[in-house]
């Protein structure tokens, strides 16, 4: 039986490179049990042992206040852990050792690896390895991750794993501590279940200790007038101090470095913004003109269009010869020539163009610049300055960053973020058409459209905040200094992140793609667009055509966009109703990718409420736009 080995530590540290040194290539991602964060697992050789190696979420604490850190706490308490390796960044050691007490309170045995020690020395950071190790009771060792430095010797550490004996004194609170210690089997739990009340219930069948853990924490809530997990946490933080102080040595260093320099520069808003406004302009260009048009018009029209579509379609003309099992294949709505295509000719170059520039900007340690610039204003909409990724990205593809929400810390915050995305940031395939058919009227009007749909983001932003249940998180974010991304991290991550999207992804595809066929085949669809025909023509005063543009753009955003730019040149839609019209769609409903991942991200329940919010306030928007500039006389 092999050993299994967890690897804990907080954000952007190192820990993913960690992780591809000790499994190579054997790499599977996979949902924790129950949640729709990720996990990933490998195999790797330690000496002459099979080992099994599991990637843990980003985690500040074991005391969890996000779904990604609940889930590094359940899987260290789960029992089926041998070994924790913690992955810290040597210039932040005090961080890294609130971590290490609390893996010291659950009594599990660890090695923590001292990452970045290259920077740690560029800063005049010097940590006593030796000496650590001993106040510590468990192997340290310096690495530099990206380089391979330091990686055999700690291969050969991780076996040497031990528990560690520091103990945090946590004054009032001992007495409890050691009565919790006896009901939940360790100190490390009785300070999560101080901490959190819920967590006995969580880990506790017997009802007579459920009740016996709470009795104890509202004694003690009572008695400490701060909250136990601030109490806690201050208590930790003394110990922490007072152990870095032994090991900790700073020597003056009197040069800035070029990559501090450019931190700067990203940090401050007079520098920060136009830098900021340039990557975006290239990340559109990467994945918007490469990823979106080139990449995309390569694949759908000559590969699937003119050679494997075509093909498949004569196959089963020559061979298939059911209706409506070819129909439920190469019809309008059929696996291969919807599912397939859209999945691998469309969805699939912007995936990889989009991985591959998330790799460059999250190697770079840009990422963690840009949400601390993008702090201040997203906490209006009840979000962080985690948010503003996925909010940028949804620009190259809305479906891609609804996936991106899952790294945002709280319920509430991916719930707002996922309506927002859903709600009015359109796709680079859909700017394209609107900017295409804005153009042809005037520049007032495509500053009218972006204006509307900004001031209903913020709105909904704004409102969703107070609305939705939940408690936003706190901003933590570790600055890591500005580097070249290196090769092999960008091509490890692209190629784990391609697994993944093939494995879980594209199964979405083709389940969606069946619902629309079934629909379609039981006239559904018609009845829709039936249905849907009066609210087009009465309310926002649209030819009743626009009704299908409308309903196609459900199955693909630049198809509704594009089937409003069809009417428009047929001379169908005046300059008001091409205005109305680009408004409804943009704050349209997401399309059907989208909607099949936000059930999978944020479950069929809240998916179906954003969906029929969004297309009842688009059209709602539409019709208040559409009576505005009527009675304003604006035109355009």
């Amino acid at each position: 039986m092999s050993m299994t080995i967890a690897l804990v530590g907080s954000p952007n540290v190192g820990k993913s490179v960690i992780f591809s040194h000790l499994t190579g290539k054997y790499v599977t991602v996979s949902n924790y049990p129950g949640t729709t964060v990720e996990l990933s697992r490998g195999k790797g050789i330690l000496g002459i042992k099979k080992v099994d190696i599991l990637d843990t979420p980003d985690s500040n604490s074991l005391i969890p206040m996000s779904e990604d850190e609940e889930v590094t706490r359940d899987v260290l308490i789960s029992g089926k852990i041998d070994y924790v390796v913690q992955v810290a960044d040597e210039k932040n050691l005090q961080r890294a050792l609130m971590i290490s007490s609390e893996l010291s309170e659950l009594e599990l045995p660890f090695t923590l690896v001292l990452n970045m020690a290259d920077e740690a020395r560029r800063k005049g950071v010097i940590i006593d390895i030796d000496k650590l190790s001993k106040i510590l009771g468990v192997p340290v060792v310096e690495t530099v991750a990206v380089e391979g430095k330091g990686i055999a010797k700690m291969k050969k550490l991780i076996p040497t794993s031990s528990k560690s004996y520091v103990k945090v004194n946590y004054g009032k609170l001992e007495t409890s501590v050691e009565k919790l210690t006896k009901i939940l089997g360790n100190r490390g739990k009785a300070i999560m279940a101080l901490s959190d009340e819920s967590f006995a219930e969580r880990i506790l069948k017997d009802k007579k200790k459920i009740g016996e853990v709470k009795e104890i924490i509202k004694k003690e809530k009572e008695s400490i007038s701060v909250p136990l997990f601030y109490y806690i946490r201050e208590k930790r933080r003394e110990e922490t101090l007072h152990i870095l102080r032994k090991v900790k040595n700073e020597e003056k260093i009197l040069k800035t470095q070029l990559s501090e320099k450019l931190s700067n520069l990203t940090l401050n808003p007079v520098t920060g913004v136009p830098i900021f406004l340039g990557i975006v302009l290239l990340l559109y260009q990467f994945v918007g003109y490469l990823g979106a048009q080139i990449m995309v018009e390569f694949l759908e029209e000559k590969v699937f269009g003119q050679i494997l579509n075509p093909i498949l379609i004569s196959l089963f003309d020559n061979y298939i010869h059911n209706d409506f099992i070819s129909r439920m294949f190469i019809g309008e709505f059929g696996v291969i020539t919807m599912a397939l295509t859209y999945a691998i000719a469309i969805i699939l170059p912007i995936v990889l163009t989009f991985f591959i520039a998330f790799g460059l900007l999250e190697d770079s340690g840009y990422f963690p610049r840009l949400a601390v610039m993008g702090n201040k204003p997203l906490k209006f909409l009840g979000l962080n300055g985690k948010a503003i990724l996925p909010l940028i990205l949804g620009c190259g593809c809305v479906t891609m960053a609804t996936i991106t929400v899952r790294t945002l810390d709280s319920k509430k915050e991916r719930i707002i973020a996922t309506l927002l995305l859903a709600l009015g940031v359109p796709c680079s395939a859909q700017i394209a058409v609107v900017f295409a058919m804005a153009s042809a009227l005037s520049f007032k009007a495509l500053l009218f459209i972006f204006s509307v749909v900004l001031l209903q983001l913020i709105f909904i932003g704004s409102l969703s905040s107070k609305i939705v249940k939940g408690q936003s998180s706190d901003f933590i974010m570790e600055l890591p200094p500005l580097r070249v991304p290196k090769f092999s991290n960008i091509l490890y991550k692209t190629l784990m992140r391609l697994e993944w999207y093939v494995k879980e992804v594209i199964p979405v595809f083709i389940l969606g793609t069946l619902s629309l066929f079934f629909f379609n085949e039981f006239s559904i669809l018609e009845i829709i667009e039936r249905l849907f025909s009066p609210v087009v023509v009465s309310f926002l005063e649209l030819p009743k055509e626009a009704a299908r543009a409308f309903l196609m753009g459900f199955f693909r955003r630049d198809y509704g966009a594009a089937g409003l730019f069809q009417l428009q040149n047929i001379g169908l839609l005046s300059n008001v109703q091409t205005v109305v019209s680009l408004i409804v769609i943009t704050l349209f409903v997401p399309c059907i990718a989208n909607f099949f991942v936000m059930i999978k991200e944020r479950g069929a329940k809240i998916a179906t409420m954003i969906f029929l919010f969004v297309l009842i306030y688009a059209i709602l928007i539409g019709g208040v736009t559409n009576i505005f500039l009527k009675y304003t006389g604006i035109m355009f």
